[in-house]
């Protein structure tokens, strides 16, 4: 890929996560709040690693060990997507999930815990995933988001 199609595929992507936050957000996550293979598409926000401005992104989800495992995917990019970086650089995030928003803890899977999850978790409701990290390259990062008490 070019770095101009590179370019525009990230403009893209980004306006199109935008405007998906929005219709999520001002739904009550009503539109946007289903993904494929019955994940639940819940809104994340984080600061920016760079800027320190909150950045909001529709993200599938799926329950585990009592919190949210979200994959960053990237759509099967080779690089690994700008919201997860910020989310590896966050102490926390905010999760809206529906009409409800709270506070989680992140913590970043790896070795053996994020291969399992990955494949007994993901890969096992949405087989789809399996074929995105081979095509893109590069292990998904994988985190949990857990709830923060009030």
């Amino acid at each position: 890929m070019s770095t101009q199609q590179s370019t525009v595929r990230h403009r893209v992507i980004h306006t199109g996560n935008r405007l998906g936050a929005s219709l999520y957000r001002h739904s009550g996550g009503r539109i946007g709040g289903h993904g494929t293979g019955g994940t639940r598409v819940i809104l994340v926000t984080v600061p920016g690693r760079r800027t320190g401005l909150p950045h909001t992104t529709p993200v599938g989800s799926f329950p585990y060990q009592g919190g949210l495992l979200v994959v960053g995917s990237g759509s099967a990019s080779p690089q690994e997507p700008d919201w997860f970086r910020n989310l590896r650089k966050a102490a926390r995030a905010e999760v809206q999930i529906g009409k409800e928003t709270y506070a989680a803890g992140i913590r970043v899977l790896t070795g053996a815990e994020r291969d399992s999850a990955f494949h007994d978790v993901v890969v096992a409701q949405v087989p789809r995933y399996g074929t995105y990290e081979a095509k893109c390259g590069r292990p998904m990062p994988l985190a949990v988001l857990t709830r923060l008490p009030s």
